[in-house]
């Protein structure tokens, strides 16, 4: 076993191969405090004939025994992804896809196993660095090493690697990837930060990055192997060149139709009448003329952009497509948005709940409970497709997990306002930005359902075309830019900060400078953004929508939690019974009563003030006699509440027996005279009865 370790944070990192998984190409244990990652890398041997992409998988993988748990439900085996590792096979994914060469079409498959679960918060870092380490040694070629830390910010100081006891503090937590030179992926969350805040954060991170690349080049001058022979695609240059004579013009004025499907329809016509111009019966060149063809789309699109400074659709670099927006639009939902911008549409539903509705999360680090979620969804209608539905795949999980974090910041308390809240964004129509058309969406949803959020938030997708020395950083990009373009930066944030940024590069990676200039440019296309918002709707709406639950908060005294309950949960189950309502108390004595109907809500509020109420000297109640014995009556005032009436206590007259006056069950009028330091309570009927006579 070989092995390699640096310090990091007052901890060992440490890198160790030649023990564990030995018949995959490439294996390497990573060890950071008490976790531990097993993290594997395996190539085929000879490429898939067809292919004309690169066949990459990355799998992390949690084992409930690392945490020393078993999973619940009723196999107690580890079965579908959780949303967690979906989002962390990404995370590793993202950063490792643009180091692999042109031409490699071997089906490759990076796994990151969990092996040990510490409080260290890093095993999705450790993964890049133990993929990284993997393909590094192995002889599947890769143009890595590349690594990646967490920084996060603790009143205004930056840390590497935030545990989990440090998370609360965070006001911003980052995963920073790249190579010695270059970032190549930034994905994370802030509390409203400066753009300068984050540049300053990246760069603290790179620093650490390449203090991990310089241990895994330790380790690949120790163990690596040698990479495999690559032999490039050969291009038949003629036929490029005939393509290229006889589309050029035609091309030239397809890619400047503005529309998405305009545009896709007669470069598709153009391609169609062109592998027909150049194909024989003899020779099949279909694949050979649709390379040529699409390479010539590449390159002439990003030459426009770089030349002249226009884009397909006719935009200027830093120009945002038209926005139109509509709140209020669906009757029986809570809150409702239509985002439109360009070719991409978001519909946004917000949905309020109860503390019943919050989602129960089951993961290594414990039990938890979360109370705000987004969830967006990419139908194939949105983009004039034809597929079957599956459940949420990788990229909508994704997508939704980052919208997800834009927001969250700006919802309220709990404390504040006690709703469990689900958006939904059913992307309608797509053409680029679907995720920060959900962001924006979102909040005008929250707005339009009377959420009383801190900020509204806007996103942007920002773009880049970078051609030798020259730099095009592209504001609002279509999904024609994505795919021909360098980069995808999202951003997302208020008037004040960023909440919310992803960033991938498909390049070699790009330095501060760049993404200095993409967030100055994400910053003004954002205000510009949430001054649209605001003209569709300004602030939350001062009511609920009116199937909206109404939430009512109680705070009672901890020890009257167990009478409200009642033994096995009787009281609370009958005051939900008899007035239709859904009550949820904590431990400290917070109630809270949910239902659409004002009057059912009093009801219960009512009930569970008699409940709690306190007895009152001096005061005349109407109670219920429970019990007689010789010497008087036990009668309850409150529920669940009883004091004593004294058989001197119950007539003016002398009274022989109790049962000559009074009978169980019967109500009766009392006054309460006297309540000790051990609470028990003295009841007068007299006393009440003289009261009500004098008023009388």
């Amino acid at each position: 076993m070989t092995t390699v370790e640096i310090e990091i944070k007052g901890k060992r990192l440490i890198i160790e191969t030649g023990e564990m998984a030995r018949q995959s190409d490439g294996a390497v244990v990573v060890r950071y405090g008490d976790t531990v990652v097993l993290a594997t890398a395996v190539a085929a041997k000879n490429p898939r004939e067809g292919l004309d992409f690169f066949p990459l998988t990355v799998d992390y993988q949690e084992k409930t025994y690392s945490a020393g748990k078993i999973p619940g439900g009723f196999f107690k085996r580890e079965g579908r992804p959780t949303e967690k590792e979906v989002l962390t096979s990404r995370l590793i994914d993202r950063p490792i896809r643009p180091l692999f060469p042109k031409g490699f079409y071997c089906e490759t498959q990076g796994i990151v196993s969990v092996l040990s679960y510490g409080d260290e918060n890093v095993s999705d870092t450790l993964g890049i660095i133990g993929i990284s380490a993997a393909l590094t040694i192995s002889d599947i070629p890769f143009a890595g090493p590349v690594a990646a830390v967490k920084v996060g910010r603790i009143n205004g100081e930056f840390i590497i690697n935030p545990d989990l006891s440090e998370l609360e503090k965070l006001d911003m937590n980052l995963v920073v990837a790249g190579t010695e030179s270059s970032v190549l992926m930034v994905e994370g969350e802030a509390l409203e930060v400066p753009e300068e805040t984050l540049l300053k954060a990246i760069d603290y991170a790179h620093a650490e990055i390449k203090r991990v690349i310089a241990l895994q080049k330790d380790l690949r001058e120790k163990v690596g192997r040698q990479k495999r022979t690559l032999t490039p695609p050969v291009f038949d240059e003629e036929l490029r060149k005939s393509v290229e004579a006889h589309v050029l013009g035609k091309m030239k004025d397809a890619i400047n139709i503005p529309g998405k499907q305009r545009r896709q329809e007669t470069l598709d016509i153009i391609l169609s009448e062109t592998i027909k111009h150049f194909n024989t019966p003899e020779k099949d060149m279909t694949k050979e003329i649709a390379d040529a063809f699409f390479e010539l789309e590449k390159n002439l699109v990003r030459r426009m952009i770089i030349e002249k400074g226009i884009r397909s659709d006719g935009r200027r670099p830093d120009e945002i497509r038209p926005i139109t927006s509509r709140v209020g639009i669906l009757p029986r939902t809570h809150g409702s948005a239509l985002f439109v911008r360009g070719e991409t549409q978001a519909l946004a539903v917000a949905t309020l709940g109860t503390a019943d509705d919050e989602q129960r999360i089951d993961s290594l680090d414990g039990e938890s409970h979360k109370s705000f979620m987004l969830h967006y969804n990419f139908p194939p209608f949105s983009v004039g497709e034809v597929k079957p539905l599956r459940s949420p795949g990788r990229r909508e999980i994704g997508h939704g997990a980052l919208a997800e974090k834009a927001l969250k910041f700006v919802i309220p308390s709990k404390e504040a306002f006690p709703y469990t809240i689900r958006i939904v964004s059913d992307i309608l129509e797509s053409n680029g930005s679907s995720s920060m058309a959900t962001v924006c969406g979102g909040t005008l949803a929250l707005m339009d359902a009377g959420v009383p959020i801190k900020a509204p938030v806007a996103g942007i997708a920002m773009g880049l075309i970078q051609e030798g020395e020259k730099n095009i950083v592209l504001t609002d990009i279509l999904g024609l830019e994505d795919h021909l373009g360098d980069m995808d930066f999202k951003v997302t944030g208020t008037e004040n900060g960023v909440t919310a940024f992803q960033l991938d590069v498909k390049t070699g990676g790009i330095n501060i400078s760049i993404m200095k200039t993409a967030l100055e440019q994400a910053r003004v296309g954002r205000l510009f953004i949430l001054g649209k918002i605001k003209e569709v709707i300004s602030s939350p709406r001062e009511q609920l929508a009116p199937h909206a639950p109404r939430i009512y908060t109680m705070q009672i005294k901890q020890d009257k939690i167990r009478d409200v309950i009642g033994t096995g949960g009787k009281v609370i189950r009958g005051i939900i019974e008899q007035t239709g309502v859904k009550i949820d108390i904590n431990d400290a004595g917070v109630i809270n009563i949910a239902s659409s109907d004002e009057t059912s809500a009093r009801k219960a509020i009512d009930i569970i003030n008699g409940i709690i109420e306190e007895p009152e000297v001096g005061r005349i109640y109407l109670g219920t006699i429970k019990r007689i014995v010789d010497f008087g009556a036990f009668v309850e005032i409150i529920p669940g509440t009883e004091g004593l009436l004294h058989i001197s206590q119950i007539d003016e007259k002398r009274i022989a027996k109790v049962t000559d006056v009074l009978k169980e069950g019967e109500e009766v009028l009392v006054k309460v005279i006297e309540v000790d330091r051990t609470g028990k309570i003295r009841l007068s009927r007299k006393d009440a009865l003289r009261e009500k006579a004098a008023k009388e």
